[in-house]
């Protein structure tokens, strides 16, 4: 195993100024260009796949197939992104054109995004592609016009590593400034720190624990200049099950749901945590179901030590709490860096008194709210926190039956989902995949999808500019073909 040293203070202050230089270089490149240099990072991640992916097997101890898997999306997101970047519309190219008659006489005022400067970005342990190095944050941060430095996760160091040193070639490869992209390795709270704390930070995206992207947030908050932090920190992810749906296919939802909350050992931010019902004969047999079907997993390995360290205590701090009865867990005992899928049941009056039992167990763990009726069921929707994902088990006479209960259960969410586990994010323009807070820092933004490029750029309005002088996205003729408002149309018409 290799060993990386943690970046020093002398080293962040180089990196981040590096990374300023270039920005002022690269953050005036074009779309295509941008566009260019994404799909040539990810032509070199397919190249690489044999030889990264066998790397990432005995760092992440994730299968071969889910990473390839998983390296297959990374790719999919940059040239998919990069796409989004070309087309513009991401730009929300906004342009009202002067009226000199009218009184006063209106001005010529043309709007686009502009890069907000260099990004921080901190690789996630439970995705060492899709959501670290090359993943979605720095592939949107490229898009938008942004530099980045990555801080490694140490837990795939060597992945990241690897990685890196794609990023590096397609940087030369397109003639683009040295520090376009760096990579920094550092274990400790301080490095995090001061990658946030540097002047020339401007933003930071991050993907991983409450306790992690809070800390970012607070320090980013605290600086002369605060700058905003893109963190997704944790979700549960509630599942209700209405009455009918409940009653009409109680197995069928315990087989749904015992595969999505241990699917990848429960280490996906979108699992099942939550898994809410009224009580009754419905509910009973979703149990039994549930039991039999957690009964028969197998352990398995999770991504290392600190996160089934993690796990295990978490999971014993809510099977000890008041009312809490475990249901069910894996007949095999774990072993190792092994997690033992478990569930357990609370009623919802022991629930709402308790907020322990609010908060994300991260691994195959999943907690059932038991409650007397719909009202009680629409209490425990309005005690949640934020989250990414809500999910309705319904029939559409469940949901007219419970309007309450589906607006409050909304109000919660990010993605709002019927008859589906919260488990698989889609990359799309449609997926919002982020939720209020706790769940992320802030909920208008999606850390996937091409609305993700939004996060690292800002608004800048040009006022009775020469046509000229203007980005090409504001000049009259469109000659980047983009759809923009103009005089309140749309249209890629010139002007």
């Amino acid at each position: 195993m290799i060993m990386y040293k943690d970046i020093d203070a002398t080293g962040i202050r180089d990196t981040m100024e590096r990374s300023s230089e270039a920005f002022i270089i690269y953050g005036e490149s074009t779309l295509t260009e941008r566009a260019a240099f994404m799909k040539r990072i990810a032509q070199g991640l397919q190249a690489a796949a044999d030889t990264i992916v066998p790397v990432a097997m005995r760092e992440s101890h994730l299968p071969e197939a889910r990473l390839r898997n998983e390296l297959g999306r990374t790719i999919f997101q940059l040239n998919s992104y990069a796409d989004a970047a070309d087309a513009g519309r991401w730009l929300e190219v906004s342009i009202d054109t002067a009226d000199p008659v009218r009184t006063p006489p209106k001005a010529d005022i043309r709007k686009t995004m502009s890069p907000l400067g260099p990004v921080v970005v901190f690789g996630s342990s439970n995705f060492p592609f899709a959501y670290s190095t090359a993943g979605g944050d720095t592939a949107s941060a490229f898009a938008a016009g942004c530099t980045v430095v990555v801080k490694a996760h140490p837990a795939h160091s060597e992945t990241s590593t690897m990685v890196a040193a794609v990023i590096d070639e397609a940087v030369k490869a397109c003639g683009l400034p040295e520090g376009t992209f760096q990579h920094v390795h550092g274990a400790s709270f301080e490095v995090g720190r001061a990658l946030v704390s540097d002047k020339n930070t401007k933003a930071v995206g991050f993907t991983g624990s409450f306790s992690g992207g809070k800390a970012l947030f607070d320090w980013a908050a605290q600086r002369e200049e605060p700058i905003p932090v893109f963190a997704e920190m944790g979700s549960t992810n509630p599942v209700f099950l209405l009455p009918e749906k409940l009653a009409a296919d109680a197995a069928g939802l315990a087989k749904q749901l015992a595969g999505s909350l241990t699917l990848g050992v429960g280490q996906f931010c979108t699992k099942p945590g939550l898994i809410i019902a009224i009580a009754g004969s419905s509910l009973d047999t979703f149990v039994d179901t549930l039991k039999m079907e957690i009964n028969k997993v197998v352990p398995a390995e999770m991504l290392h030590e600190g996160i089934v360290r993690a796990y295990g205590e978490k999971r014993n701090k809510a099977l000890a709490r008041s009312g809490v009865t475990l249901i069910s867990e894996s007949e095999q005992p774990a072993q190792g860096l092994q997690g033992r899928p478990t569930v357990a049941i609370v009623k919802a009056s022991d629930f709402l008194k308790d907020t322990v039992l609010h908060q994300e167990v991260f691994g195959p763990w999943s907690l059932i709210v038991a409650c007397a009726d719909a009202e009680e069921m629409t209490l425990v929707a309005a005690s949640l926190e934020g989250q990414l994902t809500a999910s309705l088990m319904a029939t559409e006479g469940d949901v007219r039956e419970h309007p309450l209960l589906v607006s409050t259960a909304k109000s919660k969410c990010g993605r709002f989902i019927y008859n589906g586990v919260p488990t698989g994010v889609e990359v799309c323009q449609a997926m919002h995949h982020g939720g209020p807070y706790p769940s992320t820092t802030d909920s208008r933004y999606s850390s996937v999808g091409a609305d993700a490029i939004k996060r690292f750029a800002r608004p800048v309005s040009y006022q009775n500019w020469p046509d000229a002088l203007l980005p090409e996205e504001l000049r009259n003729a469109n000659p980047l073909g983009i759809w923009r408002t103009v005089n309140n149309e749309l249209t890629k018409a010139s002007l």
